[in-house]
């Protein structure tokens, strides 16, 4: 049984972490509200540019001699699969459910007979990822000393996919992150972006929308494709963002409740334990007055 002393530097101990804890669940939550704003603010414009494209699809007379960026490259040999994860930890499941979706579709991918190859933007999903696919990871990311990611990473991340691309090095790519719902719920997503993919929804929106473009659509389609690569690689980072310290919030919010419950326990033992120190010293003092 510890002694009076050793439960009560761990009292200190644990009500230190308390402090710490609740801290920075105050400063996730500050940093939430401007992050789930730049999110919010980028999905339509993501979007449009995306629905814009498929527009632009549908007036291309000869799609054999379309952008490879919009039609790919006809073939599904080579995947390339570029995770998303942070560079921080102490954010709950954040990171470990990006990385669990993207093994499932690695070894989906493998199974298949297929070739894969793995761009790793964040240190954590690195971590996680290069114990079982490290031979498949062709290029690795941090950004752990930028304080807030800009559009440039994003161009950065964007320009080495379209490089490799052009140099026939994968046949599909997809993005692995978070999409943020709110603080509780955050859902991996996995976003093919070459060649760019159509759902339903996008196709009843390109029946019910029409646009006249200037000039022709392939000199648009060639200026507009990279960028979209490029928005779309963005827009996921702004998605992680907000997820980031949404699951941090939760994590730490759980983390303090957790240390103000053994900070009970390890008090209600204290007290125990010291007053059987007093009763068994006062048993001494009778016992020996007794004998006298």
């Amino acid at each position: 049984m510890p002694s009076l002393d050793d439960l009560k530097k761990r009292i200190k101990s644990v009500k230190s972490t308390q402090k710490i804890t609740k801290a920075m669940k105050m400063v996730a939550a500050a940093k939430l509200r401007k992050a789930q704003e730049s999110a919010e603010k980028g999905r339509p414009y993501s979007q449009k540019m995306h629905n814009i494209i498929l527009n632009l699809t549908k007036t291309i007379s000869d799609p054999e001699n379309a952008p490879k960026l919009l039609v790919g490259t006809g073939q599904n040999k080579t995947h390339l699969c570029v995770v998303l994860t942070a560079d921080r930890g102490l954010c709950g499941g954040f990171n470990s459910n990006i990385c669990k979706l993207a093994k499932t579709n690695f070894r989906k991918i493998i199974g298949e007979g297929k070739n894969l190859k793995i761009i790793t933007v964040g240190t954590k999903g690195l971590d996680q990822i290069k114990r079982e696919y490290d031979k498949h990871i062709v290029k690795r990311f941090s950004f752990k000393d930028r304080k807030q990611i800009s559009f440039n990473e994003a161009e950065i991340i964007g320009k080495e996919i379209i490089d490799l691309f052009n140099k026939n090095e994968f046949d599909i790519c997809t993005l692995f992150y978070n999409n943020f719902k709110n603080v509780i719920t955050q859902i991996p997503q996995a976003q093919q972006i070459i060649p760019t993919e159509q759902s339903i929804s996008d196709v009843e929106d390109r029946i019910n929308s029409s646009y006249e473009f200037e000039p022709e659509e392939d000199e648009i389609l060639e200026d507009l494709l990279p960028k979209n690569i490029t928005t779309q690689v963005f827009k996921a980072f702004l998605e992680n963002a907000a997820s980031e310290q949404g699951s941090r919030m939760t994590a730490m919010d759980n983390a303090t409740r957790n240390a103000g419950d053994l900070v009970d326990k390890l008090t209600i033992n204290y007290n125990r334990s010291r007053q059987a120190s007093i009763t068994k010293e006062l048993i001494e003092i009778i016992s020996g007055a007794e004998s006298l």
